[in-house]
């Protein structure tokens, strides 16, 4: 069973019920926030996720916000965070990691590669 909890901020039903889902499946603890906001709130009133996967591509604050929040916030900081998206491009890629994301994935999400990526990146 593993210890660590993700917030998941998303806000398509579809995608959150999969990256959820597919945590779950491997006895990881999910949080969903369906927006940047919702997300910040949760993580300002003192939700402690080990790991946060946020689409890019939220209505309101987006996912690059979401991303200068964590960034500003000392307690957060450290968190590591994963990029999700269904605009994929390479140029994209390099601006998600150059800007602060720990790791990009395009959707469709591929399980398993997903899974083993984010256990790295939380074991350190």
């Amino acid at each position: 069973m593993n210890p660590w909890k993700v917030l998941v901020v998303e806000d398509e039903d579809d995608s959150m019920e999969l990256v959820c889902g597919i945590l779950e499946y491997h006895q990881i603890e999910t949080i969903g926030a369906a927006t940047g906001e919702d997300a910040i709130d949760m993580l300002k009133r003192g939700a402690a996720p080990n790991l946060i996967v946020v689409d890019l591509a939220l209505p309101g604050i987006d996912g690059w916000g979401v991303l200068e929040f964590l960034k500003s916030n000392r307690a957060l900081s450290q968190v590591p965070r994963v990029a999700i998206t269904a605009f994929h491009s390479p140029e994209l890629a390099h601006q998600v990691i150059e800007a602060g994301f720990d790791a990009y994935f395009p959707k469709p999400i591929d399980s398993t590669t997903f899974v083993r990526e984010l256990e790295r990146i939380v074991s350190g």
